[in-house]
């Protein structure tokens, strides 16, 4: 049976994709290229699926949540909020997974940054 190799790519609607795709640079450290291409570091993928009345992803309009594996969540979200952005006052640890904090991009995207245990 063929299986699937990992995430080829996550896009987004945008109003403004230049605007948007330089908060993700500037804010988040996305290195992508002119085509978009990120070569990310190796590490856990995670897939799940949630019930549709969750409010894990904030806004019910939001289907989809973008979760990023982070170095340092403490160092990240303090990076986030001197950039300005919308940050979460919430962190969530879950023993042997490890911490969880959100962010909301300018376009009203919800997301999640994962420091594994």
């Amino acid at each position: 049976m063929e299986r699937v190799q990992g995430i080829g790519g996550y896009f987004i609607r945008a109003t403004d994709p230049v605007g948007l795709t330089a908060w993700y640079r500037e804010c988040l450290g996305l290195d992508v290229d002119e085509n978009g291409l990120w070569l990310p570091d190796a590490g856990p993928t995670v897939f799940a699926a949630f019930d549709p009345e969750t409010e894990y992803f904030g806004s019910r309009d939001q289907r989809t949540m973008l979760n990023f594996r982070v170095r340092d969540l403490d160092a990240m979200l303090d990076q986030l909020r001197d950039k300005g952005a919308d940050v979460s006052a919430q962190i969530q640890a879950m023993p042997g997974v490890g911490r969880f904090g959100w962010v909301t991009d300018p376009e009203g995207n919800r997301i999640e940054l994962w420091q594994p245990a």
